[in-house]
């Protein structure tokens, strides 16, 4: 079992016809035990609905993922539901980080800062009749000026809200996908050499040649998720003994 998992993508350019942009997602799992598991890479068009997701997920199942506590992803079309079709005890939260980002691509860098002091109250409440008290305050500071950054949030306000029911130390955790930009950094030092691929298999290839770089002995050299123990304490009490493994 995974006590969080994320979910992030990563464009390359594809010579397929003309260049194009081509989604290539991460799956990434945090162990009880703090170690992050890459759990594959699968390529899309930028299309993908229910039934990609459902095959993605379910070949995670089949090789051994019973079960996931919570979902970390940034709400492709058909992945939230998918998520809790496969394993339907899974919280599925939106990233808070990239929701912050999506937020300032509205808005002008001028506003930048006092936005971000606006919505910091709304990230860092202990429950959710705060939280939407707070939005309701920045929603009338920045709603007439930004109307479109309004809608943003509140489309993903159903995704955002699971992130308050959790302890500070969880939060820290599953705020955003941290945990596989660092994995992502690497894939985009070595796209970027490249330029474009002439296939998606190719960029594929590239990429899982790179994820194989991580540990070149072979011999699983775990890579572990920062400040883990106090995180686990929290999920220990929160989840109800779903992370005390019960085989070996």
């Amino acid at each position: 079992m995974y006590p969080v998992i994320f979910v992030d993508a990563i464009h390359v350019r594809v010579r397929d016809g003309q260049v194009t942009n081509r989604p290539i997602y991460v799956v990434l799992g945090v162990t009880v035990n703090g170690e992050r598991d890459i759990l594959g890479l699968w390529a899309g068009d930028g299309g993908e609905g229910a039934t990609f997701w459902l095959s993605v997920l379910t070949e995670i199942n089949n090789r051994g993922v019973t079960d996931v506590c919570i979902a970390v992803c940034d709400g492709p079309t058909g992945l939230p539901e998918t998520i809790t079709t496969v394993w339907d005890r899974a919280v599925v939260q939106t990233c808070v980080i990239h929701l912050i980002r999506n937020t300032f691509r509205h808005a002008s860098r001028t506003y930048w800062d006092q936005m971000s002091t606006d919505l910091r109250p709304v990230h860092t409440t202990p429950t959710e009749a705060a939280a939407k008290e707070r939005f309701v305050e920045f929603s009338g500071t920045w709603g007439q000026q930004y109307p479109a950054i309004v809608r943003l949030r509140q489309n993903a306000w159903s995704q955002f809200v699971p992130f308050l029911d959790y302890d500070v130390e969880i939060r820290r955790v599953n705020c955003s996908t941290n945990a596989v930009e660092s994995i992502n950094s690497r894939y985009r030092r070595a796209v970027r050499a490249r330029g474009h691929f002439p296939t998606q298999q190719a960029a594929l290839k590239c990429l899982y040649l790179v994820t194989r770089s991580l540990d070149p002995t072979g011999r699983g050299r775990a890579r572990r998720a920062m400040r883990w123990k106090p995180a686990l304490n929290a999920f220990a009490i929160t989840l109800d003994g779903r992370t005390t493994p019960t085989v070996n």
